[in-house]
C-alpha cells in the first residue's frame, strides 16, 4: 500500500481529517484492521502524527478491502477537488522545447542585470560590442522585461503547483515536484504541456484496464 499507492493515502488525509497537501504529502499505512485503518505522517526534524480513518461499516473480509479502499479513494477525490490520475514521473524538453527552454534560461541570466549590456561585461565581450545599438536598447529595457518575465513565469507556477501538482497528487516539495517547479520557472507553459501529456497517456492507461 504505501509504496504503490501512496496517493490514496495522501487523498484520505485530506479528505477525512482536512490535512492540506502540505501536511499530509509523507502519509504512510502503518495499521489496519476490518474496522480502521492508520495513516501516520513524518514531518523533519521529529515530528510524527498518526490518523485513524474508519472504515464504515466495516469489512466483512479482507477480500472486501481492496474494493472498499478504492471506493473511499473515489469519494476523497470528490471531496478534494484531486483526480484519480496520480502523475509520477518528469517529462524534460524535447525538440524544439529543448530550444524554447535555452533561450527562456538565456533570457532570464542575460535580463538579470543591466551590467551585461554595457563594456566590460562578459556578455558584452562575447556578443554585445558587436551590436551596440541592440546593446543600448537591452539596457533600456532590462528593467522592464526581467520583471515582467518574473511576474509571468511566478504566476505560471503558481498555477502548476495548484491546479496541477496538488490536483495530480505530486507531493509538495518532494524531488519531482522540483524538477516541475523549477523547469515550469524557466519555460513556462511548455512544461504544462507535457504535465498535461503524461495526464492524458496515463487516462488512456487507466481505461484500457477497464475493457
Amino acid at each position: 500500500m504505501n509504496a504503490d499507492h501512496s496517493d490514496s493515502l495522501i487523498r484520505y488525509l485530506r479528505h477525512y481529517h482536512g490535512l492540506s497537501s502540505f501536511a499530509a504529502r509523507q502519509a504512510q499505512l502503518t495499521y489496519i484492521t476490518l474496522k480502521t485503518m492508520t495513516i501516520s505522517t513524518s514531518l523533519p526534524p521529529s515530528s510524527s502524527n498518526s490518523y485513524a480513518v474508519t472504515l464504515d461499516p466495516p469489512l466483512q473480509s479482507w477480500a472486501e478491502a481492496r474494493a472498499r479502499l478504492a471506493e473511499m479513494d473515489g469519494e476523497a477525490c470528490k471531496g478534494t477537488g484531486c483526480s484519480n490520475i496520480t502523475v509520477k514521473r518528469y517529462a524534460s524538453p524535447k525538440g524544439t522545447m529543448v530550444l524554447n527552454f535555452a533561450m527562456c534560461l538565456w533570457t532570464i541570466i542575460t535580463f538579470s542585470t543591466r551590467s551585461n549590456f554595457v563594456p566590460g561585461s562578459l556578455y558584452h565581450w562575447i556578443f554585445f560590442r558587436h551590436v551596440p545599438g541592440f546593446a543600448k536598447f537591452c539596457y533600456t529595457i532590462q528593467p522592464f522585461l526581467f520583471y515582467l518575465m518574473l511576474v509571468v513565469h511566478f504566476s505560471e507556477v503558481l498555477y502548476l503547483a495548484k491546479r496541477r501538482l496538488e490536483k495530480h497528487t505530486v507531493p509538495m516539495f518532494s524531488q519531482l515536484w522540483w524538477k516541475w517547479v523549477l523547469s515550469d520557472s524557466v519555460e513556462g507553459f511548455p512544461a504544462l504541456l507535457r504535465f498535461d501529456a503524461i495526464v492524458q497517456e496515463e487516462r488512456l492507461k487507466k481505461d484500457s484496464r477497464k475493457h
